[in-house]
């Protein structure tokens, strides 16, 4: 979609006339809906600039011009658009990111991310070469009009407030570099250089002919794509399926082929507890689906999962076109009806209502969701439900469904790839934790390492021993202590401390979307934001005041969450118009997170308890348990723990 689009000519008369800021508004007030005060300021500003950068008559004067581009399948729009041909007569399209800013952070650690100032504060935001590469690569690879007609895209950004800052200036910091080889950097002073760019690749007028093309291209993935997915897959094991996986794997692209050719829509609800290989089953259907032609995406409100199986997908790859296939929850709200072939939602029970930094924009991420595609799968376990902003139930899915006119498919994943395969520990969890009474009360029945500490120094040594081996061993946390903000860079300020042991520990900082990962994480300890829907090979679990033992009993109090937990936002209100239900929420979202984090270890959980009552009813159930375990290099029987505190 094109908000505005004219001739070159056409443009700088509008310009001229003082009617192009007129015209745009009036056109995205008809096609997207209410403007932002600051977007009439940004085209009041730099259109101006543009009109001094087109205002020569090499430029060909039925060149076409597009302003305000919205970039297939995201809510993103290309600020400005220049068609033509070049000398040889090939089509091209130069692409031109404008940016008002000043000056710049660069964000060591991120891939493509600076810091700048936007309304008033100081946020996170791609780099202008890379923001306009990204676009240039995602058009291409789902136009198909740009694919067969082998149109060239040129992008390049235009930073008409920004002083060149001298040798170490962070705009082109070399940790930039690749992304400005794609993009070339326009800065103050620059509009020179920036009309030798243009006349270099639009040497004749297309009479707005390749903007058509752009505009009413079907959208299809391109062949490239498809084949770099598919290479990335082959050989590798995370994402090798088996059992109950290929049987879901299969009735989804029969769902797939269905919708696409009986013009009907469906929706594929597809349960399964921790550890049932969603994910992996998630990402496999991602492939396939887009190998298959299909516009597809991935997507969950968390952003830790899909950055981590982005980058697990693209290997050795730099930050490219494999992120536009993952998205937030939220991404839809715009979209219109079955604008995408499939949509594949990950955790789905962590869907909200409302989307947005402050919830307040669409309507239900559920409706806008199946709204937007032919066939919607939700992969989804309720029990996993660890704030009250989650909304994603099975319910709501077919109610929604039946709303849409789409056929409901249920599906449920039962084998087990978490903890080594056992159904039996996470019965025994349920039970242990009075979610669910189970049969498993006093039976164990895995090949699984399950142990107690009474000192949180000796848990993190053994996590660190354990992460020694491949980097696939956490510390993780109920969210009981406040993220501090002053002092993230002094290593004697902690978020986490634990005075009587000497303990300290942070929060996971800047990496939080990549700390399953990250070398360095194993010194933080990780949330259930930053944990939910990943895995480890062990996990060491911190449990917070939150859950306590008590007259027989384990008992949640949520007055001693963090104050910046976000998870029970809305209970006090909540608390004095429905006091039973709200604190019937409360305890079943604390139970939800420490059941999520007791279950993120492939081959085992360690735990530390801050009530002591629990960490004795804990010890309690586990001896109690019929177990098996074979010893291996770390192993450590359960009554060493005990031992080991006199000696450390």
């Amino acid at each position: 979609m094109i908000v505005y689009e004219a001739t070159k000519n056409e443009f700088l008369e509008d310009v001229f006339h003082d009617k192009l800021v007129q015209n745009i508004s009036r056109n995205y007030q008809a096609k997207i809906g209410r403007i932002n005060q600051s977007e009439i300021r940004a085209w009041n500003n730099s259109m101006q600039y543009m009109y001094k950068v087109l205002n020569d008559n090499e430029i060909p004067a039925d060149a076409g011009v597009a302003i305000e581009y919205k970039v297939p399948y995201t809510s993103r729009r290309v600020d400005f658009l220049l068609s033509g041909s070049d000398r040889d007569h090939q089509g091209s399209v130069v692409i031109i990111e404008l940016k008002q800013w000043e000056s710049i952070e660069k964000v060591e650690g991120k891939d493509g991310v600076v810091k700048t100032a936007m309304n008033r504060k100081v946020v996170e935001t791609p780099h202008p070469a890379y923001q306009a590469w990204s676009y240039a690569a995602l058009i291409k690879d789902y136009n198909e009009n740009i694919q067969n007609d082998d149109i060239e895209l040129y992008p390049c950004a235009y930073l008409h407030n920004y002083l060149d800052a001298g040798e170490d200036d962070p705009l082109t910091d070399k940790m930039y570099q690749a992304y400005i080889d794609q993009a070339p950097l326009f800065i103050k002073g620059d509009a020179g250089k920036l009309r030798a760019f243009i006349k270099r690749y639009i040497k004749y007028g297309d009479n707005k002919e390749n903007l058509y093309k752009i505009e009413n291209g079907r959208l299809r993935p391109s062949k490239s794509l498809q084949e770099s997915l598919t290479n990335m897959l082959k050989g590798n094991q995370e994402f090798i399926m088996i059992d109950d996986q290929e049987i879901v794997y299969e009735t989804a692209l029969q769902l797939a082929n269905e919708s696409i050719r009986r013009n009907q829509k469906n929706v594929l609800i597809v349960e399964g507890g921790p550890g049932t290989g969603k994910s992996v089953l998630a990402i496999n259907l991602l492939v396939e689906l887009t190998k298959r032609n299909l516009v597809c995406q991935y997507a969950t409100k968390n952003a830790a999962p899909r950055n981590i199986y982005a980058s697990k997908l693209k290997q050795d790859y730099r930050k490219s076109h494999i992120d536009n296939l993952f998205k937030g929850s939220g991404s839809y709200i715009q979209s219109e009806c079955d604008e995408f072939d499939v949509l594949i939602v990950d955790e789905a029970h962590r869907l909200n209502e409302k989307s947005g930094m402050f919830q307040n924009l669409g309507d239900n991420q559920i409706k806008e969701i199946i709204y937007a595609s032919k066939l919607a799968i939700f992969f989804i376990d309720e029990r996993q439900r660890v704030t009250l902003k989650d909304i994603g139930s099975i319910d709501a899915i077919e109610k929604f469904s039946i709303a849409n006119e789409a056929v409901v498919t249920k599906v449920r994943l039962e084998s087990q790839f978490r903890c080594n395969g056992s159904d039996g520990y996470l019965a025994w969890i349920d039970d242990v934790l009075q979610i669910r009474e189970t049969a498993n009360s006093d039976y164990f029945g895995s090949n699984y390492e399950f142990r107690v500490f009474s000192d949180p120094n000796l848990l993190r040594r053994e996590i660190e021993k354990r992460n020694q081996v491949n980097n696939r061993s956490r510390l993780v946390a109920g969210y009981c202590w406040d993220w501090k903000k002053e002092g993230k860079n002094n290593p004697n300020i902690h978020d986490i401390e634990l005075a009587e042991y000497d303990f300290g520990m942070s929060w996971n900082l800047a990496n939080s979307d990549t700390w399953a990962i990250n070398e360095n994480s194993i010194r933080e300890v990780g949330c259930i934001h930053t944990s939910q829907g990943l895995e480890f090979d062990y996990v060491g679990v911190i449990i917070g005041e939150d859950l306590i033992f008590r007259d027989g009993q384990v008992q949640t109090d949520y007055t001693k969450r963090a104050k910046t937990d976000s998870s029970l936002k809305g209970l006090k209100k909540m608390l004095q118009s429905s006091p039973d239900e709200a604190m019937r929420l409360a305890d079943e979202i604390i139970r939800n997170t420490y059941r999520t984090l007791m279950t993120r270890g492939q081959k085992g959980c360690f735990i530390f308890c801050v009530d002591k009552e629990l960490e004795n009813y804990f010890m309690r159930r586990w001896e109690k348990t019929n177990h098996s375990y074979t010893p291996n290099e770390f192993f450590t029987p359960l009554l060493k723990v005990a031992e080991e505190k006199e000696e450390y």
